[in-house]
This record gives structure tokens, C-alpha cells and sequence, in this order.
């Protein structure tokens, strides 16, 4: 079975955003035709120089307008949906529409459907965010049986809003508080997740109507994983672990950073569960974030890349 993408007109679905745009490449790196369908287009034009002549195109597509879909559909090969979100309608966002996807690309004669659903999806989840992605799950899967399901843990790379999140409040305070010490991560770097989807979509065959669980090669805790940022900013500071009842509190407050329903899923953690394939069915070996961390830090070190490596600031 070939593993090449060579002609085949493949929809990417939120294109513009952060895994977008790594999911884009593969899919480039094995000679697809791209559309990319998002509400805003033009933020993916970044892309244009990675491209062919005629190999991308971009469409305008408000995935709330079954009409916008099915012509952002029309003729596709194959579909990749990376639509996800906090807030809002979470039920139709990830669970309604995603299926409505699949149904018009299975009727558009698309030969495969790859989902981005997460390790927290569960059905029977206390969380809006953990059910809306399972029942995205199981509708994808109604509507298009040789679907392919992701399930991430918490996706990285250089430029997350994740790692960098920590790492500007780390550059910023000298004492910080660390919601979920315990938690349990298993993050996966966003490089490799791209390359899963574009495995799948490759070879339909092997890999449609399965599910796969991406979780990196390594496991840390919230409170390992603020020590290894300011390590490697070579910053000296303090974390202070913050109890679960004080931090459900904080999390219940208008107006701060963190909902309750992010509070809820930091707190399990985000791990696999061990119960699905994952990456070394795909052929693919994960990276870890050590690999990319201490290069990544260099721009919030005080001299940066001047600075001395064995020495600490405050």
C-alpha cells in the first residue's frame, strides 16, 4: 500500500490554526492537494511558500453552514477534522458538526476521514469538553464507518499555548503557585501528531476504523514539568503546590484564567490509557519535550542565547 499522497485533494478543516498548520506540512511533504477550509483563511497564507504551484488552496468555510462544508467538500479524496474548542456550544462544535463532516464526505465518495478527538473524550466524562469529543467520536463513526480517531493527549511545540504559557509566568515571577502538582502528562509533541494524521489518510486501508491513542514517550507531573521550564531558563524560582480545594475555588472565580472544566481535566491528568494503538502502529517513534525544551527557553532567558549556560538568575 502506498503511503504517498501524490494528487489526492485532501480538506483540513481548522488549517489556521496550531496543529493546522503541522498537519498541513505532512500532508504537503507527501504530495496532496490542500484545501484548507477555516473560518479564516488567510491566517494559514503562511503556508503558500511550503506548497507547489496549484498543490493548496484556501476556502472560507463557516463549519455552523452545512452548505459551507459540503462545497468545502466537493471532490475531496479525504478529510482531516481538527476543529476543537473550550468554550461555546461544545456539543455542536465537536459533536454535531464533526459528524455532519464525515456523513458529506462519505457521500462526496471520500476514501478517508481522519477525527482529532483527545484522551479525555469519554461519554460518561464530568466535563462538557469530555463528552462533546466522544460523541464526536461516535458520530464521525455513524456516518463514515473507515474513520480514523485521534486521541492526543495535550498536544506541544514551539509555539503552543501551552508550554509558553508557563514558560512567560516563569520568566515573569520569581514565586508561583502550581494548580494539579500531581497531574500525570503524557504531552506529545505536535510534529508527530501531524504525522499521524497524514499516516492515516495515507493508508485508509490499514488504518480506517480504528482508533489510536498519541500520547508522547514520557510521563511528568504539573510540578516536574515548571521545574524543567525554569531550568531551563536558567532561572532560580519558587512553586508553591496549591491544594485541590483552594484551586476548585480559584477556578469557580469570574474572570480568571483557568475554568472550572480546564481545572477539572488538569487535575485527572492526561495520559493513555493503554487500551488503544497508538503511535508504534503508525509507524511513527514520538518525540519527547526534552529533546526541544532547553533550545525552545532560549528567548526567555535574560541574555538569551548570550547567556551562561551553567549559571542561574533570578
Amino acid at each position: 500500500m502506498s503511503t504517498n499522497l501524490s494528487g489526492k485533494l485532501i480538506v483540513l478543516f481548522g488549517g489556521s490554526g496550531f496543529i493546522g498548520n503541522y498537519v498541513a506540512q505532512s500532508l504537503l511533504e507527501r504530495g496532496a492537494r490542500l484545501r484548507i477550509a477555516s473560518r479564516h483563511p488567510e491566517k494559514a497564507h503562511v503556508l503558500k511558500p511550503l506548497a507547489n504551484l496549484g498543490q493548496m488552496q484556501f476556502t472560507r468555510c463557516d463549519i455552523l453552514r452545512q452548505d459551507d462544508v459540503a462545497a468545502a467538500l466537493r471532490g475531496a479524496d479525504g478529510a482531516v477534522n481538527l476543529v476543537g474548542a473550550f468554550t461555546g456550544n461544545l456539543e455542536l462544535l465537536m459533536g454535531t458538526i464533526p459528524g455532519e463532516m464525515a456523513r458529506i464526505a462519505a457521500a462526496e465518495g471520500a476514501t478517508g476521514f481522519v477525527h482529532l478527538s483527545a484522551s479525555a473524550a469519554n461519554p460518561n466524562g464530568d466535563t462538557q469538553y469530555a463528552s462533546a469529543k466522544a460523541l464526536g467520536e461516535r458520530l464521525v463513526q455513524q456516518h463514515f464507518e473507515r474513520a480514523t480517531i485521534l486521541r492526543p493527549t495535550i498536544v506541544f511545540g514551539q509555539d503552543d499555548n501551552f508550554i509558553n504559557m508557563f514558560a512567560q509566568l516563569i520568566q515573569w515571577f520569581r514565586v508561583l503557585p502550581v494548580f494539579g502538582p500531581d497531574a500525570r502528562l503524557q504531552l506529545v509533541h505536535v510534529a508527530d501528531v501531524a504525522e499521524a494524521a497524514a499516516a492515516a489518510l495515507a493508508d485508509p486501508v490499514t488504518h480506517g476504523g480504528r482508533t489510536y491513542e498519541l500520547g508522547g514517550p514520557d510521563t511528568v507531573t504539573m510540578m516536574e514539568l515548571n521545574r524543567r521550564i525554569a531550568a531551563s531558563q536558567r532561572r532560580r524560582r519558587t512553586f508553591i503546590p496549591v491544594p485541590d480545594p483552594a484551586s476548585g475555588l480559584f477556578a469557580r472565580l469570574p474572570g480568571t484564567p483557568m475554568s472550572m472544566q480546564q481545572w477539572k481535566m488538569l487535575k485527572q491528568g492526561t495520559v493513555v490509557s493503554g487500551q488503544y494503538p497508538g503511535f508504534a502502529e503508525l509507524g511513527i517513534t514520538p518525540r519527547p519535550l526534552s529533546l526541544f525544551l532547553d533550545d525552545w527557553m532560549t528567548r526567555y532567558r535574560r541574555q538569551g542565547r548570550f547567556a551562561e549556560r551553567t549559571g542561574y538568575v533570578r
